[in-house]
């Protein structure tokens, strides 16, 4: 029988366990503090950030928002940023993506403090994996290798073909799974848009982590038997219900479970892990900045 992972019940007890990091910081009287930066107008965009306030305040840190004008000039978010970097009380910081064209999202995430750069998105963060000692793991890609592991998913040795070669998912996450350590020690093969015959590359994958952002891309037939399948996608697409919409992911899940012996539903998969493992990082930072020793989960 196909194991469907419970992205919800995982994130829950990572929250559960980061308790006794948090009973830890406060006693030394320190509260994380995370400051989320919004600059649109886009629903699905002030939907994740209300999102993610709302798990810090279940857990007990500190929430900060800043929300600008999307017609703003861009200095101001970069003022707005120079201040969160100076702020003694936000040890994490989040500009939520994506940011209006007029805006050089890159030139944000280099504005970023990098010891309050909870998505590990700033250059000397992203060199940092790359080298094999990240600062913060990237929050997605750092919830897939936690999934896996919760189902019993050992990467080491096995092929990994990751679908997306985005800075936000595939990218980490190749170098994430090539590393010499836990959750690693896979051979790994990105495909994108340029590859090739991509069924035929995932049908020989012992993982396939789909995250290219088109709906169903990934189906039952490019699945092996008894694979593993992380679906990374969020997608709208039209239906004749109340919302007017489904959320789909990347993989077309009836036919896929079919053939995989693990897998991830969306909704309720990957997305609640990326929350879950922002409290982690900002719960990390807040004990780096502060120097007050915690033992994470």
């Amino acid at each position: 029988m196909t194991h469907v992972i419970d992205g919800n019940d995982v994130a829950s007890r990572i929250e559960n366990d980061l308790e006794d990091c948090l009973e830890t910081l406060e006693s030394a009287g320190v509260t994380p503090g995370l400051a989320t930066v919004l600059m649109s107008d886009d629903a699905a965009s002030e939907t994740y950030v209300s999102m993610k306030q709302e798990a810090c305040d279940e857990i007990g840190i500190g929430g900060f928002h800043r929300e600008l004008d999307p017609n703003a000039p861009a200095e101001k978010l970069r003022e707005t940023v120079e201040d969160l970097n100076d702020d003694p009380r936000v040890h994490g910081i989040l500009v939520q993506m994506p940011t209006p064209n007029h805006v050089d999202s890159r030139r944000v995430l280099r504005n970023i403090d990098p010891r309050k750069d909870i998505d590990g998105f700033h250059p000397e963060n992203v060199g940092r994996l790359v080298a094999g000692n990240p600062r913060y793991k990237p929050c997605t890609p750092h919830g897939i290798q936690k999934l896996l592991e919760s189902a019993d998913v050992d990467s080491a040795g096995k092929d990994v073909v990751i679908v997306g070669r985005s800075d936000i998912v595939g990218k980490p996450m190749a170098n994430l799974l090539i590393q010499n350590a836990p959750g690693g020690n896979a051979t790994v093969t990105v495909c994108h848009s340029r590859t090739e015959d991509l069924a035929e590359k995932t049908r020989g994958a012992d993982i396939v982590i789909a995250a290219a952002g088109v709906a169903e891309l990934v189906d039952g037939s490019m699945i092996r038997e008894g694979a593993t399948v992380i679906d990374v996608g969020v997608n709208r697409l039209e239906a004749e219900t109340e919302r007017g919409y489904d959320l789909v992911g990347d993989v077309e899940f009836e036919s896929a479970k079919e053939k995989a012996a693990v897998i991830t539903p969306v909704p309720g998969g990957v997305g609640p892990m990326t929350i879950a493992m922002l409290l982690y990082n900002t719960i990390d930072a807040a004990s780096v900045q502060e120097d007050v020793p915690i033992d994470l989960p």
